[in-house]
């Protein structure tokens, strides 16, 4: 189906008043969706530089320093010349930078279905209500448990989504039980996710059917298609 030109044209108009504020960003990439309940969708991509985390797993140390300032205006048009349905907003750890707030509410403004990964370090309560929230609840094994910011569940809705990457048997005994307790599936969507380096995904998937866990298993179908590396 040919993109709607009409509709192209007026994201490529963004608010005058937002048009000079800018962003350290990493990367701005079209690919497919490759996780959460978007999996498969054609997606942009936009990856923030900077996370205060070092999670044992990270995928994406190489968007810890570096990239390009960019203006609302130049992420706009990056984005506009793919004339997508679906953006990510990611990291690194996108929320670490103040302005990241204004730019999801800018994109949802355009028309875009937004959806924001965080690591759920940081308070989630300034982002707009119509982004999906992706909270990355992390494991003992990730190395940075203790930076979970619980108070983040209250602002969860049912259009967004938990998960957990899961690295061990134990890692997965404690997001069950974090599931249990906290009663984490009447927020929202819960997904585990194995750990690409550290659990092969039948495992987890044997767990779960075994448990009858109310989640979603999930793994990275980019990694899958194109294996670790930047823009996929």
């Amino acid at each position: 189906m040919e993109p709607d030109k009409t509709a192209v044209a007026d994201r490529l108009t963004p608010d005058a008043s937002r048009l000079n504020e800018s962003l350290r960003i990493s990367e701005i990439f079209f690919s497919l969706q490759g996780e959460t309940s978007r999996s498969g969708l054609p997606t942009v991509f936009i990856r923030l530089t900077g996370c205060p985390l070092r999670c044992g797993y990270c995928d994406t140390a190489y968007a810890f320093t570096g990239g390009q300032t960019q203006t609302f205006a130049q992420i706009f048009s990056a984005v506009a010349q793919y004339a997508p349905r679906y953006v990510t907003v990611t990291g690194g750890e996108p929320l670490v930078q103040k302005q990241c707030p204004v730019l999801l509410r800018e994109l949802c403004e355009r028309g875009y279905s937004v959806s924001l990964e965080t690591s759920g370090a940081i308070d989630v309560s300034a982002v707009d209500v119509r982004v999906s929230k992706i909270l990355d609840i992390k494991t003992p094994a990730s190395g940075e448990v203790e930076k979970n910011l619980w108070g983040n569940l209250a602002h969860i809705t049912p259009h967004d989504e938990i998960k957990f990457v899961i690295c061990s048997e134990a890692d997965y005994a404690w997001a069950k039980e974090q599931l249990a307790t906290r009663k984490l599936a009447a927020l929202c969507p819960v997904l585990f996710s194995p750990s690409y380096h550290d659990l092969p995904a039948a495992q987890l998937a044997e767990w779960i059917l075994r448990d009858r866990l109310p989640v979603r298993f999930q793994t990275q179908l980019h990694k899958q298609l194109w294996g670790e590396r930047p823009g996929v």
